[in-house]
């Protein structure tokens, strides 16, 4: 069994078409989407349109279930809620929290329970993003049975092997690879790479194997569209995969 991961493309189009490629070059033809599709400025339409054409299996994030809340509220004047059309906010709306792919593996977008939620790594209180602790992570996964657990939401690409053997793996982001917050303390996450990352996932005689991709690709018109639309820090991680300050 071998299939690819991805998550948080957050609408740029051009990371999602050469992660495509390459996972298409790599001969897997099996994908699976940990959500946050299209939030942000830049290419909701365009990659909205891509990936309901592709169909895959997908569960929603908490920027996917924050766009149909607002759809459904009627109106916001966010820029990529104003480029959408119902077909796109219907998608979304159908897609679950959580979904068990092939029996075995357990998708979510954040953590199981949570769609928000930082898991594998924690905002601390100075600020600093840090690696959770095993045993936060296993409260995480309580009640899974799944001997691999995917999730995203954070950007920051992780794998994790539970103490009693299940293994936990976030592929990192399609589109974004660095951002800051300002809950529960201010933060930035950056990753430092601005390639597009996803994840190879491939069940072996001795178990998972987890392969983490870096793709290249022509980032410089993401970059200047997040700039002309106000997202200095989202136009700085595009270009390099660190945060302007």
């Amino acid at each position: 069994m071998k299939f690819a991961a991805i998550a948080d493309i957050h609408g740029n189009c051009p990371a999602l078409e050469a992660v495509l490629a390459d996972i298409a070059e790599l001969g897997v033809s099996e994908i699976v989407n940990l959500g946050d599709h299209v939030s942000g400025p830049l290419e909701a339409v365009r990659t909205a349109d891509l990936l309901m054409e592709r169909g895959f299996p997908s569960v929603q994030g908490d920027q996917d279930r924050i766009l149909v809340e607002l759809w459904r509220g009627g109106q916001s004047a966010r820029s990529d809620f104003r480029q959408l059309e119902r077909r796109h906010f219907d998608w979304m709306a159908g897609m679950p929290p959580t979904l068990v792919y092939r029996e075995n593996v357990f998708l979510c977008h954040a953590s199981p329970k949570d769609d928000a939620a930082f898991w594998l790594d924690h905002v601390a209180a100075d600020g600093s993003v840090r690696a959770s602790s095993v045993a936060m992570i296993e409260a995480g996964a309580a009640g899974i049975a799944a001997e691999l657990i995917l999730c995203g939401h954070t950007h920051i690409p992780r794998v994790v092997r539970l103490r009693d053997g299940r293994m936990i793996v976030n592929p990192g982001s399609v589109g974004l690879p660095g951002y800051d917050g300002r809950t529960p303390v201010p933060y930035v996450v950056e990753v430092g790479a601005p390639q597009a990352c996803y994840a190879i996932l491939e069940r072996t005689r001795a178990g998972w194997s987890a392969t983490m991709r870096y793709v290249p690709y022509d980032g410089t018109a993401m970059a200047a569209l997040a700039r002309d639309k106000g997202m200095p820090s989202w136009a700085s991680a595009i270009a390099s995969g660190w945060v302007q300050r």
